[in-house]
């Protein structure tokens, strides 16, 4: 998503929201949510949302709501519509059909005046190389309408906040990846925003630089600002997210929080079983096929990959013991909990569609 600077300074930023208690009529939304809640209590308030291009539609007849200062999650694989649905939230993409307000206020009339609420964290690193750390942040300010003083102010500020006060004079170019997106993050925070839209925030950063990202972000979530991020990480997903959406074929397919998510499409654990692979004359390895249903009742739901097989059950341990017992000898077994990534596979599949 590349969003691009703000419109015109519209009304004055009413900056972040004092608590972080998600209101308990938000917490349901998509095919469960009240018709009754007010877009005006709402951040984000979204009913048959849709977006196409020409014969193309990008998202079709989303309905969710995300409430003030909570961490709203966008899952699916490249082309579900994630995108253009946070473009037409940042107000940069005409909504095609449906309802869509943010902060109570039509994005078709009221542009400058969302813009100037949200702070916005695109996918790739629009920095200014030939600007220094410090002169990107001052820049920025001034499309909000900051004087020169205050704009400096919250850079000095911001700069302390993502841990790049050292490197203020410093020019973008030589920066580390990590780096140059906490300078974004800075950047995209210089308004004040109450609502911060993150695409993709840490993709290609090594762990210890998305670790960071993620301690600032959920700084700010404590602070009240609203996050509303799409990621391919699904441990990001679980670490920031209060409550998220699968979307899939430009639809959401579930929605809830990662807990919710991973109770109602997988099991408590996951139990892996590889087995040695024999080669034939024709140099084919055989695959668990041979298993001839030594499986059978043991576990809800099984999946064979090509290297090893899933078996999806409440107990891996007791599951693996069972096994066992029926004569079954892999060469390795592990047991772990289940995971957004064992929902996200299982609602969207493992087939690499572009």
């Amino acid at each position: 998503m590349v969003i691009g600077p703000p419109g015109p300074p519209g009304t004055a930023c009413a900056g972040p929201f004092s608590g972080n208690t998600v209101p308990a009529a938000h917490r349901r939304y998509h095919r469960g949510v009240s018709e009754t809640i007010s877009p005006v209590d709402s951040a984000i308030h979204a009913r048959g949302l849709t977006k196409r291009f020409g014969a193309f539609t990008a998202v079709d007849g989303v309905d969710f709501d995300v409430a003030p200062g909570e961490a709203f999650g966008f899952l699916g694989p490249n082309g579900a519509g994630k995108t253009s649905t946070m473009r037409m939230i940042g107000t940069v993409s005409p909504v095609t059909a449906g309802t869509l307000t943010v902060f109570g206020l039509d994005p078709a009339h009221n542009g400058p005046r969302i813009r100037s609420r949200v702070g916005v964290v695109p996918q790739a690193d629009t920095l200014d190389n030939e600007l220094s750390v410090l002169e990107n942040l001052l820049i920025y300010g001034r499309y909000f309408g900051l004087s020169w003083a205050e704009s400096r102010r919250r850079a000095v500020e911001l700069l302390d906040f993502v841990q790049l006060t050292e490197r203020s004079g410093d020019q973008v170019e030589p920066l580390s990846g990590g780096m140059k997106r906490r300078l974004v993050i800075a950047r995209a925070l210089i308004n004040d925003p109450e609502m911060l839209l993150l695409d993709e925030p840490t993709t290609g950063l090594d762990p210890q630089a998305r670790h960071l990202l993620w301690d600032r972000l959920y700084r700010l979530k404590q602070r009240g600002v609203t996050l509303c991020l799409t990621t391919h990480y699904m441990d990001e997903a679980e670490q920031l997210c209060d409550r998220l959406v699968v979307m899939d074929k430009a639809k959401i397919v579930a929605e809830g929080s990662p807990r919710q998510l991973i109770e109602q499409y997988v099991t408590r654990e996951v139990l892996e079983l590889r087995f040695n692979r024999d080669e034939g004359d024709d140099g084919a390895a055989d695959d668990t096929s041979q298993l001839d249903g030594q499986l059978d009742g043991l576990a809800e739901r099984f999946e064979q990959l090509p290297d090893r097989l899933l078996v999806y059950t409440a107990d891996g341990d007791a599951t693996a013991a069972a096994a066992f017992e029926r004569g079954l000898r892999p060469a390795s077994v592990l047991v772990r909990r289940s995971t957004l990534e064992d929902v996200f596979l299982r609602l969207t599949g493992r087939s690499l569609i572009e």
